[in-house]
C-alpha cells in the first residue's frame, strides 16, 4: 500500500521540472503557466522585415529536444544580418516546456 501512494507523491514532485531546464535565461516562468517573450540581444543593424524561429523542448525536465541557437532560428528566416533576438517560453505545469530564439534581421 505504501508503494502505490509513493507512485503519485513522486509525479507531483516532478511536475514544474521542465520550466526550470530554461532557469536562468532571462524569461519569467510561471508555476502554473507561462506564455512570455522579452528581449535577448539588439545590434547596430537596421531592424529587418525577416525573422526565424529555432525552438528546443522539455518533457518534465526529464527529456529535451531540439536546437534554440541563433544560427539555427537566422537560418530558418534566411537572414544574414542579425538586427535582434528575442526568447521566447511556454510552461504548462512545469510538464512541457518550450524555449525559443526569435531573430529579425536582413536577408
Amino acid at each position: 500500500m505504501k508503494k502505490l501512494l509513493a507512485v503519485p507523491l513522486v509525479l507531483l514532485g516532478l511536475t514544474g521540472c521542465a520550466g526550470e531546464v530554461f532557469a536562468g535565461q532571462g524569461v519569467a516562468i510561471g508555476i502554473l503557466y507561462a506564455d512570455a517573450t522579452t528581449p535577448k540581444l539588439a545590434t547596430d543593424n537596421n531592424l529587418g522585415k525577416k525573422k526565424g524561429e529555432a525552438c528546443a523542448t522539455s518533457i518534465l525536465g526529464l527529456v529535451t529536444t531540439g536546437d534554440a541557437t541563433i544560427r539555427a532560428a537566422a537560418d530558418a528566416g534566411g537572414i544574414k544580418n542579425i538586427s535582434a533576438v528575442d526568447v521566447s517560453i511556454k510552461n504548462i505545469i512545469g510538464i512541457v516546456a518550450t524555449y525559443c530564439t526569435i531573430v529579425s534581421g536582413t536577408g
